[in-house]
């Protein structure tokens, strides 16, 4: 089920209204899926179907990005008024304490939510938040080059690009280790929404400051990382295990940066064994 739905956030200033487009499927314990900057809801349905067999899933889209609207003006794309739309968007929809899998930005949102005992579970799928100056610099620009190429390039040209394996390898290949599994149609949608994702600017912004140093006691955490995964590299992974020491930290082989693609069976698993 595709649906919106909109509910008030608090702010200094009094409630404002926002509004998230998500998609529901499944049966169980509820999973709340975050997906990366830039991308959309659809980054996790090469597993929805996997997971659904065990959990409630509700994969979303961010404000912003995908079907979802822009945040009202006064509200930041900060991590602080991200999480607060979450923990707002989970009692619109009566989620007690979900089960949260999040991959990039969705992995620090993640994170933050379980901190925060707003989730029963975490898992991490190569967040963001646990880099080195130099390395956030690195990926921050890959993301703006990503940004440009998209919002300059015909929609005509994508789509002929997207029908071979050569050029879905070359639209994607940033974020898959194997781009040529992904559907043409899939990598034209995720194309056009990392161009028109009104949300993507700022949110870059705020994460420059942005580093995850605080421990996430009293729930399971795992975090997961793609041997190669080439915009946020795996040794932020040993980092994460560091700040975090109870988490299970998971290898990904052979996965990319979005590794729901790159191994569906896998991910699910991980994602899974770290709900129960």
């Amino acid at each position: 089920m595709t649906a919106t739905v909109s509910f008030p956030v608090p702010t200094p200033s009094g409630p404002q209204t926002v509004t998230v487009s998500y998609a529901r499927v499944g049966s169980g314990e509820p999973l709340l899926l975050l997906h990366g900057i830039g991308h959309h809801r659809q980054a996790w349905d090469p597993i929805v179907d996997i997971l659904a067999t065990e959990r409630d899933v509700i994969a979303v889209d961010l404000p912003g990005f995908g079907a979802s609207p822009a945040l009202p003006d006064g509200l930041n794309y900060d991590l602080p008024t991200t999480t607060a739309v979450f923990g707002a968007f989970c009692e619109a929809l009566e989620l007690d304490r979900p089960h949260v899998a999040g991959n990039s930005l969705g992995g620090l949102l993640a994170l933050e939510l379980g901190r925060e005992k707003r989730a029963r579970s975490v898992t991490a799928l190569s967040p963001a938040g646990f880099w080195s100056e130099a390395e956030r610099r690195y990926a921050f620009g890959i993301l703006l080059t990503m940004r440009r190429i998209s919002r300059r390039m015909p929609l005509p040209l994508v789509e002929r690009l997207a029908r071979s394996a050569a050029g879905r390898t070359a639209l994607t290949s940033t974020i898959y280790a194997r781009p040529a599994r992904r559907s043409p149609e899939a990598v034209v949608a995720e194309t056009l929404a990392l161009a028109q994702a009104t949300g993507f600017d700022q949110t870059l912004r705020a994460g420059g400051s942005v580093l995850f140093t605080d421990d996430v006691p009293g729930i399971p955490v795992t975090v997961g990382w793609g041997t190669r995964d080439w915009l946020l590299v795996r040794r932020q992974g040993v980092r994460a295990k560091q700040v975090i020491p109870r988490a299970r930290l998971v290898r990904l082989p052979g996965c990319g940066h979005c590794p729901m693609n790159d191994d569906p069976a896998l991910v699910a698993r991980v994602i899974l064994d770290g709900s129960r």
